[in-house]
């Protein structure tokens, strides 16, 4: 019975907790500028604002949780593509951020660790892709994949910041990400792949 009761306890605070998040997402959306406190969350999510600091914390903790939240959902979407194919892996992390960009572009302007956003899961499906793109010969047998994988993390970071600070679109901000993925690959194509693999950047590139 009082298993019961603990596991109920625990469904009904997860509850409340999406609640509060989708409140602040909200919130953003109808606001994208707007000052989130506590307060404005809670009465947006009929909770009590010590509900909201109880559940998810102070102000920075509602950002990260708005991030892993995030993440959470690409690595849904992730899951099903298949493990060889590194630009899908770019395109939906690129999609998932423009799809809600009020609430993207805020959480990685007011996260102080914003850079990790693309760390866990978009990262590690990228390694898979390239490792499975190596282990089939398209890519050199003496590339280090994880090394290469990181290269175009950071600079998919590079381009997601510029896409929240205005300075490139959404079209734009999915080429810059795709361009260095591309570069990536084709300095590291197997012989027989390398036209294959070059033949992206022949069209200019991001720019």
């Amino acid at each position: 019975m009082q298993a019961s009761e603990g596991g109920l306890r625990e469904h009904h605070k997860a509850r409340r907790r999406s609640r509060i998040l989708d409140a602040a997402r909200e919130l953003l959306r109808e606001n994208p500028e707007s000052l989130i406190s506590t307060e404005r969350i809670a009465e947006r999510a009929e909770v009590a604002p010590a509900t909201v600091y109880n559940l998810i914390g102070p102000r920075e903790k509602i950002w990260e949780a708005l991030a892993h939240g995030f993440t959470d959902t690409l690595e849904c979407r992730l899951t099903g593509l298949e493990a060889g194919d590194p630009r899908e892996v770019v395109r939906v992390t690129v999609d998932l951020f423009v799809a809600d960009p009020a609430v993207s572009r805020r959480v990685v302007r007011e996260w102080e660790e914003s850079g990790l956003v693309l760390a866990r899961t978009p990262l590690t499906q990228l390694r898979r892709a390239m490792a499975a793109a190596r282990s089939r010969g398209i890519l050199r047998a003496d590339v280090d994949t994880d090394a290469l994988a990181a290269v175009v993390g950071t600079s998919c970071v590079g381009a997601l910041h510029q896409w929240v600070a205005g300075l490139t679109d959404d079209d734009r901000f999915l080429a810059r990400a795709l361009f260095a993925l591309d570069v990536a690959l084709a300095a590291a194509a197997a012989d027989a792949h390398r036209d294959e693999l070059l033949a992206p950047l022949r069209g200019g590139g991001a720019r």
